[in-house]
């Protein structure tokens, strides 16, 4: 079984991904956050600290990109091959509203015939590998009947599916009589995608699906950074090891010196979602919430692990 970091914007940054790696079980693959095509010559400064190899050491990273433009896929491929990368994910899952209102991610869905048009060209045109993470459709899971057909037409480095519609964002649970479905009829390699949150989660997935060669992990990881390790026999993360990873963020996010607001708001999105392992926490994880001075967030942040232990 192969295990992916899932994307999430604005929290798997390299800096995420880097403190990931170091402090917990490692994945087979990583995912960057999406990159958007545009006409620059080259990558904006953002995206280069993203794909940049030295910023990515020791791992498999795979950059995604979100497009319904074959023109601007192709050459963002391009791009990145110059670095070395030799697979491209290509972006048909997002649900976020600004993004489905281009069309784009989930979005391009709706449009199954130019969504072909579109995977010709680059299937045809692509000096690379190229694998898909997709939704199972834009309003209904009926779609993904017609979306597998076209699938099924490209050799798809692999293909993963969050059986879930658009329509759903993170909401209703996933559909799995659809991702039977794509079991018994994908000529593809497929990855399973959607709430594994829990060792019980993936069992049950690998014991409806036993011949399943890969999942991602997502919401999961970032609530729990150490929930690989516990699928695969270790004991659940202590205080130790999150304090240690919590501290490689905090210090590279600090070395980049843009501004204390800004390193808060990276740490205050994490905690968003890593504050489910603190049960015992609430008024501390309320504290880093209204923080507005570094060194007030340091304090709540020291009683918050204190309370851990």
């Amino acid at each position: 079984m192969k295990y992916y970091l899932a994307p999430m914007e604005g929290i798997t940054t390299y800096i995420y991904r880097n403190a990931y790696h170091q402090c917990f079980m490692p994945a087979d693959k990583y995912f960057t956050p999406f990159l958007v095509p545009h006409t620059k010559k080259g990558f904006s400064i953002k995206e280069l600290k993203e794909i940049l190899p030295e910023h990515n050491e020791g791992m498999c990273l795979v950059p995604q990109i979100l497009s319904n433009d074959a023109d601007g896929f192709l050459a963002t491929v391009k791009k990145l091959q110059r670095f070395g990368y030799r697979e491209i994910n290509l972006n048909l899952g997002c649900p976020s509203k600004t993004v489905v209102s281009k069309y784009r991610g989930s979005g391009f869905l709706a449009k199954p015939e130019e969504l072909e048009g579109f995977l010709d060209r680059i299937y045809s045109e692509a000096k690379t590998e190229i694998s898909i993470k997709t939704r199972i459709g834009k309003d209904s899971p009926e779609e993904f009947e017609r979306l597998l057909q076209i699938y099924n037409k490209y050799p798809v480095k692999e293909l993963i599916i969050h059986p879930r519609v658009q329509q759903d964002f993170y909401k209703n649970i996933p559909r799995l009589s659809v991702f039977t479905e794509a079991v018994r009829e994908s000529k593809n390699p497929l990855c399973y995608n959607g709430d594994i949150f829990r060792g019980q989660d993936y069992g049950q997935i690998v014991e409806k699906y036993p011949k399943l060669s890969a999942v991602m992990l997502g919401r999961g990881i970032i609530k729990n950074p150490g929930l690989l390790g516990e699928i695969k026999g270790e004991e659940p993360v202590d205080a130790g090891r999150l304090r240690a990873f919590h501290d490689k963020i905090l210090e590279d996010y600090r070395a980049l010196d843009f501004g204390e607001k800004n390193v808060l708001f990276k740490m205050k999105e994490i905690w968003c979602y890593m504050g489910s392992l603190f049960s015992e926490g609430e008024k501390e994880l309320k504290r880093i919430k209204k923080t507005e001075r570094m060194k007030d967030y340091e304090a709540a942040a020291d009683q918050l692990f204190a309370s851990l232990e």
